[in-house]
C-alpha cells in the first residue's frame, strides 16, 4: 500500500494553507504503514471542513448529522468488530453539539479512534466562535467578546475516564502520524485533539503561533504517560509554552468486550435468520 491508494479522483477543495492538508498527509501515511486498506477503514465524519474529507479519502465513508459521528461510529465497531473505525469531526462539532456523546463513548471505551479538527472557531459557517474559543474572543457571533471559557479536551477527557489522551498539531504531520499509529493501535476510545489552524478566519491561533510554543511531552524528561496526575498537570498547561504528544494511554476493556454475543464472528458477517413474523404483527394490528 501507498499513500495514493487512499487518494479519491476529487481535489481537496479546503482553503490554501488549511491545516487539515497536514492532518490529511498524516492520516493516509499512518493507515499505509499500519498495513490497513482502504476496504478495512471505515472513517466517520461530522459536519464542517474536517467533513469534507468525505470526498477526498478513499475509505469507507459516513457523513453523519452535526454532533452525531460518534455514536455513528459505536454502532459501526459493534456491527462489524473487524474494521478499523475512525472519527473525523470539528472541534465544535466534537465539543459543542456532540459533547454528550464523546463523554460517554469514554464512559464506555468503545474501540474507536476519535480525530478532532481544533480550529477554535465554526470556519466552515465563516468563523463563529466554537467551544474551544478563547473567553474574549470576538467573533461574527461575539462581537463584543465570548463570555464563556474555553474548552479544555485533554482535562476534560482524563475527569471522564479516557484511557488514551493525545494533542497533535497539523504543522508537524511526521509526529501526527505517528500519534495516529498509537491511537488506532489502541484498543478502546483514543482521543487526537489536532491543532488545525483555519488560515482563513483564525488570525490569533496561526502555524506561527503555535510553533513558537509548542512542546513535545514525549521529549520532556521525566514524563510517563501512565500518570494520571502528570497527565492532568501538563493538561492545563496553556499560554506562552503548550505541550503536545500522548498525555496518558491506560488499558481498560472494551465496551465491545464486555458483550459475550459479539464474541467469533463479526455481527455484520454472520447469516441472517429469517423467522416467521405473522403471529406478533398480528399482535400490534
Amino acid at each position: 500500500m501507498k499513500a495514493k491508494d487512499f487518494d479519491t479522483s476529487y481535489k481537496p477543495s479546503w482553503c490554501p494553507g488549511c491545516g487539515n492538508f497536514g492532518m490529511q498527509i498524516a492520516m493516509k501515511n499512518a493507515l499505509v504503514e499500519l498495513g490497513l486498506k482502504p476496504e478495512n477503514v471505515l472513517i466517520v465524519y461530522g459536519i464542517g471542513c474536517s467533513g469534507n474529507g468525505a470526498n477526498f479519502t478513499k475509505t469507507y465513508a459516513w457523513h453523519s448529522l452535526h454532533g452525531r459521528s460518534v455514536p455513528s461510529a459505536v454502532g459501526a465497531k459493534l456491527a462489524n468488530k473487524d474494521l478499523t473505525v475512525i472519527v473525523m469531526a470539528g472541534d465544535g462539532d466534537s465539543y459543542g453539539e456532540g459533547m454528550g456523546h464523546f463523554i460517554h463513548a469514554v464512559r464506555g471505551n468503545a474501540d474507536i479512534t476519535y480525530v478532532t479538527h481544533d480550529n477554535k472557531l465554526y470556519s466552515l459557517t465563516t468563523g463563529q466562535s466554537a467551544p474551544t474559543s478563547e473567553k474574549g474572543t470576538k467573533t461574527k457571533s461575539t462581537p463584543d467578546g465570548l463570555i464563556e471559557v474555553a474548552v479544555n479536551p485533554m482535562s476534560l477527557a482524563l475527569s471522564a475516564g479516557c484511557a488514551f489522551i493525545s494533542r497533535g498539531f497539523a504543522g508537524d504531520a511526521d509526529h501526527l502520524k505517528e500519534m495516529f499509529k498509537s491511537a488506532i493501535l489502541h484498543k478502546g476510545f483514543s482521543l487526537v485533539d489536532v491543532f488545525q489552524p483555519c488560515v482563513t478566519f483564525n488570525k490569533i491561533n496561526t502555524f506561527k503561533w503555535y510553533y513558537d510554543r509548542l512542546y513535545k511531552l514525549d521529549a520532556k524528561p521525566g514524563y510517563k504517560k501512565t500518570d494520571k496526575n502528570q497527565a492532568f498537570k501538563e493538561a492545563l498547561v496553556w499560554g506562552n509554552k503548550i505541550p503536545y504528544g500522548i498525555f496518558y494511554e491506560v488499558k481498560r476493556d472494551t465496551y465491545g468486550s464486555n458483550l459475550p454475543q459479539l464474541n467469533g464472528k463479526a455481527l455484520a458477517k454472520r447469516p441472517i435468520k429469517v423467522k416467521d413474523i405473522t403471529a406478533l404483527a398480528k399482535e400490534f394490528a
